[in-house]
């Protein structure tokens, strides 16, 4: 063998899986009584055949059935007599012979799960042919990083297409599952039954975070998403951490929360993170300017709060098979329990796939996002940006229709949320005296500074959309200095 060829590993000498006994004794059971196709119809499809003869005549068994008419070898005799379709096999007469390799029609089931494994099995050998094609450089253009994801992406493909398991349950299970959440939210201060946010307005308005919900929060530049986002992040942390720590003061959480930041660096986020819970600006650390009460604090919070289950993932521009393989590893290493996306237009979709436009590549990362909530039983809280033409309006408060290049983020979410700032545009309409005279400028001015009081450390956390529950509006504490987010105390000054 040349240094340079591709091994072989004794494939070549090798058939692939097929089962074609059972293929006949499961068509043989059909058309002898049609009952045995409810067994098969919701996993067993014509291509999961090795013969294609076989394929044909199931596919033209199931579109008799699913008409409500009768399907054996006198009424299919007419569909494949001038087709051709069986002359390879001896005609129409072959139908026949099918009928004497029937064992039994109650193993149906049985058969059609040997069917679909040979399938999935020859579906296998095929993605590992391919995956060995390109490490060999029949994809030039595939980097090693991308073959992996490409491979990966792949096999969840292959995995999700449907297996010879149903997914649904009975109503009693359901009803089940709905009382054990009720009870959840019963039970626990607040009336939380998801996890919380740290904030409890929102918690009351939404009832905590829900697995295998995705949530999207959009804003301008500078309305503070990414605070709100870690703020949210930090709170179920927090709440995991003293979850844990009930009966153990030294206990580890159970659960981590994930932020992938596409947009800034660990570091960064990390600092921002001190500098909310140490109350010094981040500005300020980043500079040098703070003395030394500031720095002793500052070390204090950092290690109160190094023990947070809190994972920080700042791989720029990462690919959404990329984002899926990580979760599943840390859910499956660490416990999972909330994934925080920084922001999904700097995502880049399944390696791979080639979407024709930015709007359809958009599309399909909400999709995969909302694919990885369900696999995982997590929410997935992802941070969007907002068109420009909220800019143009007189009252710029966002709305659903904002949503850049959105696609099908508002139908993919389960909830859209929208963090907005009175204050930041305000401030950009601040009185200049060049324009007006001294009196009309104070009048002004004086008007200006109300208006500012008014909304001065105040947000709003609009609820857009939510699929299960109310929408409205929250109020919300914003301190720009620290960047940081809380509930609005409007009880006291």
């Amino acid at each position: 063998m040349n240094a340079i060829d591709p091994p072989l590993f004794g494939l070549s000498q090798r058939q692939p899986p097929a089962n074609l006994e059972a293929e006949q004794a499961l068509l043989g059971a059909l058309l002898a009584n049609n009952k045995a196709y409810e067994r098969v119809s919701e996993f067993l499809a014509p291509e999961h055949f090795a013969d294609a003869v076989h394929g044909r005549i199931f596919e033209a068994i199931a579109r008799r059935i699913e008409a409500g008419q009768l399907a054996d070898p006198v009424t299919l005799r007419s569909t494949f007599e001038h087709s051709g379709l069986l002359d390879e096999v001896g005609g129409p007469a072959y139908l026949a012979q099918l009928l004497s390799a029937m064992v039994g029609i109650i193993n149906a089931g049985d058969y059609g799960r040997t069917i679909y494994d040979a399938w999935i099995r020859r579906q296998l050998i095929d993605l590992g042919e391919v995956t060995v094609n390109r490490a060999f450089g029949a994809e030039p253009e595939l980097d090693g990083s991308s073959q992996i994801e490409a491979a990966e992406q792949a096999l969840f493909d292959l995995a999700t297409r449907g297996g010879a398991e149903g997914s649904a349950m009975s109503f009693e299970t359901a009803l089940t599952m709905a009382i054990d959440t009720a009870a959840k939210a019963f039970e626990r201060d607040g009336k939380v039954s998801g996890l919380t946010t740290g904030l409890t307005d929102l918690d009351n308005k939404t009832g905590g975070l829900h697995p295998s919900d995705l949530l999207i929060l959009a804003g301008r530049p500078g309305m503070g998403k990414t605070a709100l986002a870690t703020k949210i992040a930090y709170g179920a942390a927090q709440a995991l951490l003293n979850e844990a720590r009930v009966d153990n003061a030294n206990a580890e959480a159970k659960q981590a929360v994930v932020i992938f930041s596409l947009e800034m660096s660990a570091e960064q986020l990390a600092t921002r993170l001190l500098a909310e819970e140490a109350r010094v600006s981040s500005d300020r650390i980043r500079r040098g300017e703070i003395g030394q009460k500031d720095f002793d604090n500052f070390v204090a919070v950092s290690r109160r709060i190094s023990r947070l289950p809190l994972v920080i993932d700042d791989t720029p521009a990462i690919t959404l098979s990329a984002m899926r393989t990580r979760c599943r590893r840390l859910k499956r290493t660490r416990g999972l329990a909330l994934i925080v996306v920084d922001y999904l237009q700097l995502m880049r979709p399944a390696a791979g796939t080639k979407p024709d436009n930015r709007v359809l590549e958009i599309s399909q990362i909400t999709q995969g996002l909302k694919a990885i909530a369900k696999e995982l039983a997590v929410p997935v809280l992802a941070l969007s940006q907002l068109s420009r033409a909220v800019e143009s309006r007189e009252d710029k408060r966002p709305q659903l229709s904002d949503l850049r290049e959105s696609g099908t983020i508002e139908q993919d979410a389960d909830a859209v949320m929208f963090v907005y700032r009175d204050e930041y545009y305000l401030q950009m309409r601040m009185p200049k005296p060049t324009d007006m005279k001294d009196a009309d400028f104070q009048t002004a001015l004086d008007d200006w500074q109300r208006k500012m009081e008014l909304v001065h450390n105040k947000a709003e956390l609009l609820l857009a959309k939510q699929r299960h529950g109310p929408t409205g509006t929250i109020q919300l504490f914003f301190e720009a200095e620290f960047t940081r987010f809380a509930d609005l105390d409007t009880q006291h000054e």
